[in-house]
């Protein structure tokens, strides 16, 4: 049996084949109730369309951008080294990928970019960026324009984002406080814990898992306000001082974000290295070294490689307006200690 073609819907449906074209490429000025009897030649039929044949025969191609803080943080480096692999390989789909860093503290310079990216016209726009009133209404707006948009690492859940490519976080945050409890044995009953920002929704989340296993399974340890270094390590060595200053010898530290190295310098210096228990998130190369040298316990990672290529599969499937394999792109929660350190970065 022939497959069904744009000439049997159109016939099926009694319109044109300039409507049917328009009601299969969202196109406006067609009514409700023709858009409607259009979908249902469609169903009776079992037309299935050829996304990329279409857009070969149209000469389409695609502009995706993704947007990263500019920080120095490890873990963000590791991953544009992913998103700029995965990039090569996608230009033999007719997609061109464009990788901007922001300033991570100028919420309004990058709201500046988003309307700007808006009106040069692209495909689809991927950030890892904190969820600020401005920024909110940048992404609404552009999504009201019909682009795509992907949260990245990072939800963005009140500006409604076409998807979230990375872990769940409060899944995560959950894991460290369970490695943190067990681990924490005869220390202190302390724990501190250390931030870039708390306006980072994955800072939220895996602050929120943490203190949800400690109460309901640890009730014995306290948990430290959290201390927000925005990326700072002199911020960092400030706080860290203080607290220790403070609150005397903890048994254990949380460290949300980044900040790894100017941690494990302060310790050091103070003669600590090695005696709280340490849980961190992504597997970097201080980490891995940190991990291999025994003063870090235990990293929660994911892995970079599958978020650059999940999100760069999303956006394509977002543009086509195609389902996405929810299974495929769902990215699993990796626990890492010395014993099972692997030979190369996720």
């Amino acid at each position: 049996m022939n497959r069904p073609t744009v000439i049997d819907i159109a016939r099926e449906a009694g319109v044109s084949l300039a409507t049917v074209d328009r009601v299969l490429n969202a196109r406006p000025g067609v009514r409700a109730k023709t858009i409607a009897a259009v979908n249902e030649a469609i169903g009776r039929l079992g037309y299935v369309r050829d996304i990329a044949a279409a857009n070969l025969a149209r000469s389409r191609s695609y502009r995706m951008v993704v947007l990263l803080p500019d920080t120095e943080s490890q873990f963000v480096q590791t991953l544009e080294e992913a998103l700029r692999e995965a990039a090569a390989s996608a230009v033999t789909a007719r997609m061109g990928v464009e990788l901007i860093r922001f300033a991570a503290e100028d919420m309004h310079a990058l709201a500046a970019t988003l309307r700007r990216l808006a009106e040069e016209g692209c495909s689809g726009i991927a950030l890892m960026a904190p969820e600020t009133p401005v920024i909110r209404d940048a992404l609404r707006a552009l999504r009201g324009q019909g682009v795509p948009v992907v949260a990245l690492v990072s939800d963005l859940p009140n500006s409604e984002p076409d998807h979230y490519v990375g872990i769940d976080s409060r899944a995560a945050g959950r894991t460290a406080g369970v490695l943190m409890g067990r681990f924490l044995g005869a220390r202190p009953p302390k724990v501190m814990v250390i931030a870039n920002s708390m306006h980072l929704r994955e800072s939220i989340e895996r602050r929120r898992g943490f203190d949800e296993v400690m109460l309901r399974d640890f009730p014995g340890v306290e948990v430290l306000q959290t201390l927000e270094t925005h990326g700072s390590p002199t911020a960092l060595r400030q706080v860290v001082t203080e607290i220790l200053a403070a609150e005397g010898t903890v048994g254990g530290i949380y460290l949300l974000g980044s900040g790894l190295r100017a941690l494990g310098r302060v310790l050091s210096e103070r003669g600590l290295l090695g005696h709280p228990v340490i849980v961190g998130h992504e597997l970097t190369p201080h980490s891995r070294e940190a991990l291999a040298s025994g003063w870090l316990d235990a990293v929660i990672a994911q892995n970079a490689g599958h978020i650059a290529r999940s999100t760069l599969r999303v956006l394509r499937a977002k543009a086509d307006r195609l389902p996405i394999d929810e299974s495929q792109e769902r990215l699993r929660i990796e626990i890492i200690l010395r014993e099972n350190l692997p030979d190369q970065p996720l």
